[in-house]
């Protein structure tokens, strides 16, 4: 019996790669518990193992009485005489009692004691085992798929893939070998402790390192790296030998080195870009493999705006706007993809915001208009932009005409911009009400709203003129009564013209003792 005990804990020692003396010390402490609880009163008890025979003595100390009324703890005098003739009445004397009297109840706790601790033993194995390999990528054999997660087979071990790790379309089946990146071992978890996944992008950084040679020596370096698991990963490679080309080394000849990484993760897409200082030139890259026109910044450093063909459009955008996501989580940035039709359209349409001062040579005078845009102020914006003292510094503006200038101005903007709107809502609402001759079959506010508003041609390249009802005169009536305003003006060089629809501003006269300035005291 002893030695088949001793069989058994060797096996289990082997398969389990636990140490044996903790398997037999385990032994020994389940025994002494199960002892305890049928001689709980017993002083001592001691549970001795033979290494050699297996042999298992159990001995419990027990004081030794005329007639033992306790046997958990007494012993009587008699029969303690034929274990020591020496020994008298209030004495302690060990006395061996068989194992196979505990019972079944006792022998089953044993065995579950040593169960339990061989559990224990074998997972302290495994963390001790996997903790140090934490961010490494482990091949394994895949024993069990079900919702998504899959079990691997590491050796003596196993592993899971959880489903929130694992790519969606991965179909695995038993018996396959599977790569994944260990990222974590869990001592506390009732399954597989060893955690596994596939979806992080770390686990495709360390595929190029399998792969790569110079990736994984250093000489070319993945910087950035964004990924959508399954679908498709975009990476920013940079060399630090000039000799070193970074995309090449790692597609490898002919596509080799790259398509066993794609194999490896189930046919993903990997669009790998060189890196570049220039941000634009970085986000050109990045939206492979669409073609870009140029690249621009939106007037925010974290936007930019990307111009591509018309027929690159939906490439650049990718299924789902996966490619144009990608490329801005890799580049830090956001990006705005449109067409060179629609840049065009956009172009056109800035152009018509901005009213050129070439247009308002009436309003204005032909010869101020010609100072401001020498000066290089082309449009009634840049005026507007410009502080007054920076107006006074072109030659023929004074103090008094620059501030008249920005007064006139404005005016002259809001008068223009609310006709330009005017026109937008007549230009939208014949629109409509085309939409519903013809049979639209909707009310005509539902159209309002549907119908983009188109400006009418030449609109935002010259004011109105007259006194319309939309109020496009600049000045209106007031002009035309001789209003202190309008005098403040005409002081100034910008004199009312034969119509009250309009001011004209530097009309000849002199400023300050420069070229068109009234004179001192004039």
């Amino acid at each position: 019996m002893g030695s088949e005990i001793l069989d058994a804990l060797s096996i289990i020692a082997k398969e389990k790669a636990v140490d044996p003396d903790y398997l037999l010390e385990t032994l020994k402490e389940g025994i002494l518990a199960a002892a305890e609880k049928r001689y709980r009163r017993s002083p001592h008890l001691e549970v001795h193992i033979d290494q050699k025979s297996g042999e298992i003595r159990l001995v419990v100390h027990m004081r030794v009485v005329k007639l033992a009324s306790d046997l958990s703890c007494e012993i009587d005098l008699e029969e303690a005489l034929e274990i020591d003739p020496d020994v008298r009445e209030g004495d302690v004397v060990p006395v061996e009692v068989p194992v196979g009297e505990f019972g079944r109840n006792a022998i089953s706790a044993v065995k579950q004691s040593l169960v339990q601790h061989v559990r224990e033993a074998e997972r302290k194995n495994v963390y001790d085992e996997y903790i140090q390999r934490v961010g490494q990528i482990i091949t394994g054999t895949v024993q069990q798929a079900d919702r998504g997660s899959i079990i691997v087979r590491l050796g003596r071990s196993e592993a899971i893939i959880p489903a929130e790790e694992n790519i969606r379309r991965d179909r695995p089946m038993i018996g396959d070998h599977i790569r994944a990146l260990l990222v974590g071992v869990d001592p506390n978890a009732r399954g597989p402790q060893v955690i596994l996944s596939r979806t992080r992008p770390e686990f495709v950084i360390r595929l190029f390192e399998q792969e790569v040679p110079e990736v994984y020596e250093r000489i070319v370096e993945i910087r950035a790296i964004a990924r959508e698991a399954g679908a498709r990963t975009k990476i920013a490679v940079v060399s630090h030998d000039d000799r070193v080309d970074p995309v090449g080394a790692c597609v490898g000849v002919k596509g080799s080195r790259v398509q066993n990484i794609v194999k490896a993760l189930g046919g993903e897409r990997i669009d790998i870009i060189a890196l570049s200082s220039d941000p634009l030139i970085f986000v050109s890259r990045a939206l492979s493999p669409a073609r870009v026109l140029s690249v621009s910044f939106m007037g925010d450093p974290k936007t930019v705006r990307a111009v591509v063909p018309d027929d690159q459009l939906s490439l650049a955008i990718g299924k789902g706007a996966q490619n144009v996501r990608l490329a801005g989580q890799l580049a830090q940035l956001e990006i705005q993809l449109v067409s060179q039709s629609q840049q065009a359209s956009l172009e056109g349409r800035a152009a018509e915001d901005v009213l050129e001062l070439d247009t308002l040579t009436k309003e204005l005078g032909p010869k101020l208009v010609e100072r401001l845009v020498r000066a290089g102020k082309e449009t009634l914006q840049d005026v507007l932009a410009t502080p007054v003292e920076e107006l006074m510094e072109i030659q023929g503006i004074g103090e008094k005409t620059a501030s008249k200038l920005v007064t006139v101005g404005a005016q002259i903007l809001e008068q223009w911009t609310a006709a330009r709107k005017a026109a937008a809502q007549a230009a939208e609402a014949t629109q409509v009400a085309e939409a519903a001759q013809a049979g639209a079959g909707a009310a005509v506010g539902g159209e309002a709203d549907a119908v983009p508003a188109e400006s009418p041609e030449g609109a935002g390249t010259t004011p109105p003129e007259g006194g319309t009802a939309e109020g496009a005169a600049i000045g209106g009536g007031e002009a035309a009564e001789g209003s202190a305003d309008e005098a403040d003006v005409a002081d100034e060089g910008v004199v009312p013209d034969a119509s009250p629809a309009a001011l004209r501003v530097g009309a000849g006269k002199q400023d300050d003792g420069e070229a068109g300035d009234p004179p001192a005291g004039g």
